[in-house]
């Protein structure tokens, strides 16, 4: 699990949104590859999925307030395209946070 901390209150509906509108874009620029990522979820929660390659999500992201917490499967932490897919999604956690950015509390 990996925590972010915002300093800047994040709208999880936004986020997700924010997500689902650049993944797929960011992948290709990063990877010179085309791959389509489902982003779901409701309330606070956001999941991401590459139904075609993986079982199950590959991100799990829960909006608290100011922190984000997110779980990355077990099954492909190694996997190419999901390290690209944690560098997409830290510009993309950028982009929503304002100037002063984020902060990462804990990762393990």
């Amino acid at each position: 699990m990996k925590i972010i901390t915002l300093h800047t209150r994040i709208n999880p509906d936004e986020l997700r949104e924010h997500i689902r509108q650049n993944i797929d874009k960011m992948f290709r620029e990063q990877r010179n590859e085309v791959m389509h990522f489902d982003v779901e979820g409701s309330e606070n929660m956001i999941e991401i999925f590459q139904r075609d390659l993986y079982e199950g999500f590959l991100f799990r992201i829960e909006v608290k307030g100011f922190e984000l917490d997110i779980t990355r499967s077990e099954h492909y932490v190694d996997d190419v395209n999901s390290l690209t897919v944690e560098s997409i999604l830290n510009e993309l956690f950028n982009d929503l946070s304002g100037k002063l950015g984020t902060d990462l509390l804990l990762e393990g």
